[in-house]
């Protein structure tokens, strides 16, 4: 049996509960889980769980980051600004593929607001489940200053 990869966490207030929801079920699908915060639905600010969890990822601690706000978008933002890190807004189960495949991401961001937590798990199982496929898509990527 394959390990399956790590992952590292954050969220802020308005992505609590749903990272909290795919939360258990990365555990459940037997997956390390770390877990940066937020740990409540009260009042926060997402860069200061967003920071840990990209140095994390950045690190080599854990191979993946999940990042979920309100509109996925101010967490998005911030881990990007970590050199290594390539976070991609994902919506669909598509946008996760290609972020994937193309662009090698290594953090999924999602719309706490605007997701179904059926919807959210999709999306993280098709992230996970896609590869980079290197070649053209490399050449690109090798483009993004660190």
């Amino acid at each position: 049996m394959t390990q399956k990869p790590s992952f590292a966490l954050a969220a802020d207030h308005a992505g609590y509960q749903l990272k909290e929801y795919l939360k258990d079920w990365l555990i459940a699908q037997g997956h390390e889980v770390e877990d940066f915060g937020t740990y409540s639905d009260e009042r926060c600010d997402y860069p200061d769980f967003a920071h840990p969890m990209a140095d994390s990822v950045e690190n080599g601690e854990h191979v993946f980051g999940l990042s979920v706000c309100g509109s996925g978008n101010g967490i998005n933002i911030t881990v990007n600004k970590h050199p290594g890190i390539r976070a991609a807004y994902c919506w669909n189960e598509e946008i996760a593929t290609l972020a994937r495949e193309h662009n090698d991401a290594n953090v999924c961001s999602l719309p706490a607001r605007f997701l179904s937590e059926e919807l959210a798990v999709a999306i993280l199982k098709a992230f996970i489940a896609a590869d980079f496929e290197g070649g053209r898509h490399q050449e690109r990527v090798d483009k993004i200053p660190l």
